[in-house]
This record gives C-alpha cells, sequence and structure tokens, in this order.
C-alpha cells in the first residue's frame, strides 16, 4: 500500500519552514504544525552566509529578502585590549564572488516572514498555528501524527514527521529522553538601537567583533540598515530557558566598564535602551538524527553556542539536505522512508559536529585575556583579510 503524499513538520522556526518549502518542491503536501497562536517578532539578528542564503535564493526568497536584508561590506575583528580593529575581512562582493551566493544580515523576524509569506502562498503547505504536536504512531498505512489546537485533539495520516521544534524539543523529548540539553555557562544578552542614534562610523555595513576578556561583543546592521543589532555574551549562573527575559542594562555596562573596554565598544552599548538576555544551552554531540519514519532538524539535534553564527544556517542547511534524501519516489514504503532519513542525518552529521566544534573554539579564542590576548591579537594581524577569508572557504562554500 502506497504511503500518503503528506509529510508533517513539528516546529515552525527557520528551519521547519525552510524544510516545508524545500519538501513541497518535491512533490509532498506539508503540514506544518506550530504552538503559537501567531508567529510572534520575537528574537534578533541573524547572520546568514552564503551556504544558507544559497538555499533561500534557490527557494525563491530573494524579492522578499532583498529590502530587508543587508549585505555587510567586512567583518571588522575588534580587541579591547588593543582598544580597536585588528582585521578587516572583506564580504560583500568578495565572499558573493568566492562562495557564489551573497552574505546577509537579517532580523529574525524579517526572515521567518519572508518564509511564512511563502509558505501561505503555496498550495501544498498548510500552517496550522496554535497546533501543539502530542504524539505520533507508525502503523501499515504510514504514521498518525496526534496534535492539539485548544481543547480539540486532532490527528494526520503522513507518510514522515520531522521534529524542527528547537532545543527543547517535544518530538525529541518523544523520540530520545535520555538527550537533554546543557548550559554552557555563557548568557547571550540581546538589543537593538535604532542606527541614527550613533555616529555613521558605528553604524557602517558592517559586522563588528569584539573580543576581550571573558566577554565578548557583536554588531551589525539589520532592517535594510535602520536598526543596529548588538549581542553581547558573558559568563554567568542564570540559566532559565527560553530568550525573552528581560535583562538590567547596568549589568551589562558593569560587565563591559573602562578601562577594560574602550569607549567606542561602551558607546554602542549605552544606546539600547532594552535587553533581552538568552542563556545559552547546546544538544550534546552525538543526538540520533531518525527514528524510523521520524527525524530531527536545526536546534532539535544539534543546537550549538553561535560563536560560528551558524545556528539558522545550518538548520537551513538541514532543510536542503532533508529534501534531497526524501522524494517522493523515495517515499514509497516505511522501509524507504526511514531509510532515506537515516541517510540523510548520515549526510549531515560530520559538518554539523565540525560547525559545532568550531563554535566552542571560537568561544573560547573571543573571550582570552592577559598574555594569550596578545598572542590571539598578533597572529589575527598577522593572518591577514584575504587568508581569513579563505579559512571560511569549508562553510561558505557548501552546497546541497
Amino acid at each position: 500500500m502506497a504511503l500518503p503524499r503528506t509529510i508533517v513538520i513539528a516546529g515552525a522556526g527557520i528551519g521547519g519552514l525552510t524544510a516545508a518549502l524545500a519538501l513541497a518542491a518535491r512533490g509532498f503536501r506539508i503540514v506544518v504544525l506550530e504552538k503559537a497562536e501567531r508567529l510572534e517578532d520575537i528574537g534578533a539578528g541573524l547572520q546568514l552566509s552564503p551556504n544558507a542564503s544559497r538555499v533561500l535564493v534557490e527557494l525563491g526568497l530573494t524579492e522578499r529578502l532583498k529590502l530587508r536584508a543587508v549585505v555587510p561590506e567586512a567583518v571588522s575583528i575588534m580587541s579591547a585590549r588593543a582598544g580597536g580593529e585588528l582585521l578587516r575581512m572583506p564580504l560583500g562582493e568578495a565572499a558573493a564572488n568566492r562562495a557564489g551566493a551573497p552574505y546577509w544580515v537579517v532580523h529574525r523576524a524579517d526572515l521567518q516572514s519572508a518564509l511564512a509569506g511563502a509558505v501561505a502562498d503555496h498550495p501544498d503547505i498548510d500552517l496550522k498555528l496554535g497546533a501543539t504536536f502530542e504524539d505520533v504512531a507508525p502503523h501499515a498505512k504510514g504514521l498518525t501524527v496526534v496534535h492539539r489546537s485548544g481543547t480539540i485533539r486532532r490527528s494526520d495520516l503522513a507518510s514522515a514527521l520531522i521534529g524542527a521544534d528547537g532545543i527543547w524539543s517535544t518530538v525529541r523529548q518523544h523520540l530520545f529522553p535520555e538527550v537533554q540539553p546543557r548550559f554552557s555557562g555563557l548568557i547571550a544578552w540581546r538589543g537593538t538601537l535604532d542606527a541614527t542614534q550613533l555616529p555613521k562610523e558605528y553604524t557602517a555595513r558592517r559586522v563588528q567583533l569584539w573580543m576581550g576578556s571573558n566577554a565578548h561583543l557583536v554588531a551589525y546592521p539589520i532592517a535594510g540598515g535602520r536598526q543596529l543589532n548588538v549581542v553581547a555574551v558573558l559568563p554567568g549562573t542564570w540559566n532559565r530557558p527560553g530568550w525573552s527575559t528581560p535583562g538590567d542594562p547596568f549589568e551589562v555596562m558593569d560587565a563591559f566598564a573602562a578601562p577594560r573596554w574602550p569607549p567606542t565598544a561602551r558607546m554602542m552599548l549605552a544606546a539600547v535602551d532594552s535587553w533581552r538576555k538568552w542563556a545559552l544551552f547546546g544538544v550534546p554531540d552525538g543526538c540520533p538524527w531518525s527514528e524510523g519514519p521520524v527525524a530531527l532538524l536545526g536546534d532539535a539535534v544539534h543546537a550549538m553556542l553561535p560563536f560560528a553564527a551558524q545556528g539558522a544556517g545550518m538548520a537551513i542547511e538541514d532543510a536542503a539536505v532533508l529534501a534531497r534524501h526524501l522524494s517522493v519516489e523515495a517515499a514509497e514504503d516505511a522501509s524507504s522512508v526511514a531509510a532515506a532519513l537515516k541517510q540523510y542525518g548520515r549526510a549531515r552529521q560530520a559538518r554539523v559536529r565540525n560547525v559545532q566544534r568550531t563554535a566552542r573554539q571560537q568561544g573560547r579564542i573571543y573571550h582570552l585575556g592577559g598574555p594569550f590576548a596578545l598572542a590571539r591579537d598578533l597572529a589575527i594581524r598577522a593572518l591577514g583579510p584575504d587568508r581569513m577569508l579563505a579559512r571560511q572557504d569549508w562553510i561558505y562554500g557548501w552546497r546541497p
């Protein structure tokens, strides 16, 4: 008996919506379950390097994003110890020509809105808001996926279930309850500010990475350049799940106090009116990617530290690879679906593990102090911008 052409995706975040579009392009009917009643304007900025933007371009999202995404001209690597810029790595045309796709920075809400708009326009995708995944049961005709909307329980018959429901994934908990997120001991403080609040040299179209003893700071333009996204990362013990908790601005300014941090960095921090803090958790390396006709995607299987700017990028890559392996022709029966999902996981494991490892290593490098910070700064200066960009080829040059 042929399986249904339907795939259910739990989660309407970046990874889930990208997977919906990629799988619908392969001939599937998609049902997306999202527990939120509406897709809210939450989160902050995202960096989408060419490995991720390439997938979005191929899915036809360029027109929806071009007015909101910013193409940064460079990444400025800054040192609090040195008081300024160590190296400026070219992006813009240099990165696009090298990798064959643009480098974008964009507000998460703008990317989600673009994806949701494309999903709404697709006749084979049904986005169900206020629908919470509850259970899945395999049987001879495929899968029955049970979800709840308020007090009403419903079910969908599908050939596969994809858990794209984030680091606190209910689908992962259902499959692999022993896999639990781990707190990193770090807290990200996020805020935005109007670009007109700072002098032009602060708001140029570039990504600023400030490295300092036991802390670092990232800032870049979003919303078409009208806003500046600021993220400060500090150690701490507060580890409440979620990323929408208000933060005390005095705590941030105290951590970035003079003379350890120069006025240029402190001015950006002081211009942020409202901070939200986010405890940084990760999913342990080696989490299984699938079991039978159920698979995980994005943060549900590999939530990582943000120090390689690849969290969203890896979820977008996952979606493209999943669609490459799971075609309608490959979904003839339960065993072929399970085999395709296992191949998807195998195709992703090594790359994602390398990115996770890189993110951890870079986080340690960013937070060096004393003579180790001096050695780091000298090494970065000696490397030079061209070689620094070449070192990103293994990430930026990826193709599905």
